[in-house]
């Protein structure tokens, strides 16, 4: 039986700490970019990569860098399920709360998937498609994501996607976006104040100690959406992000 010292195990959690890397690399790096973000010799990085390769949870494109590979395109969609299926009561709990709707989303490459989505009971309300994607700098759960990333990671990211305007409102420049990080930072969540679609207003916060960076965000018209619910959504959505957190780290133990 071999231990978690094993040589065995050891490759195991080797391989996996280089697909982290890769995908906080925003899906692809350099093969000297991954050493300098790990202790392995050259050697062992590149023995690593050529068996992710042929298994196919890496590929190596034209240019050399790697990129993370087609098979774990379906891990992905299974852990999603399940990571929407653990919110979902919680997300249920936010709309029954609030009276909104409400969306769980996670990191992405350079971008957010939604996972998980339960739509206000108004007829007039927010929906959300599960597997939906969004650009980070004008969605509500995007920047709520960002920062708690580092600035160098941001910085990556938002300029290796873009910051096209979804609409008038939306964060178009860099140094607006970090301005804008710096204000999230410092009141624990994110407004998208009719960045992603016009009328709609949307609160957003992190996931604390997220596996991988996700936010939960209750959002809807602004009409409703007003001052006067900032307040009661930010509070529901701390003991939400709070609940969230607890539930993923009791499944990993």
């Amino acid at each position: 039986m071999t231990t978690k010292t094993g040589s065995g195990v050891q490759s195991v959690e080797r391989a996996f700490d280089l697909l982290e890397l890769i995908a906080r690399a925003g899906g692809e790096c350099t093969l000297s970019e991954l050493a300098e973000q790990t202790p392995l010799p050259l050697p062992t990085i590149h023995r690593l990569l050529r068996t992710l390769v042929g298994i196919g949870h890496v590929r190596q494109l034209p240019n050399r860098r790697y990129a993370l590979g087609p098979r774990l395109i379906r891990l992905g969609e299974v852990a999603n399920r399940q990571l929407g299926a653990l919110a979902a009561p919680v997300l249920r709990s936010l709309v029954d709360e609030l009276g909104e709707s409400a969306n769980l989303a996670v990191l992405d490459g350079d971008m957010v998937t939604y996972t998980g989505q339960v739509p206000s009971p108004h007829s007039m309300r927010m929906n959300t498609e599960v597997g939906r994607r969004a650009n980070l700098h004008s969605s509500g759960v995007g920047k709520a994501i960002l920062a708690v990333l580092d600035d160098e990671r941001i910085t990556r990211l938002v300029l290796q996607a873009g910051m096209p305007a979804a609409t008038q409102h939306s964060i178009t420049t860099l140094p607006e976006l970090m301005a804008e990080i710096e204000r999230i930072r410092a009141q624990g969540h994110a407004v998208d104040e009719q960045e992603q679609e016009l009328g709609v207003r949307c609160f957003a916060m992190a996931v604390p100690g997220a596996p991988t960076p996700m936010a939960l965000s209750i959002s809807g018209p602004v009409s409703r959406v007003d001052e006067a619910f900032a307040t009661q959504a930010v509070a529901a959505l701390e003991r939400a992000t709070r609940t969230i957190s607890e539930a993923l780290t009791g499944a990993a133990l």
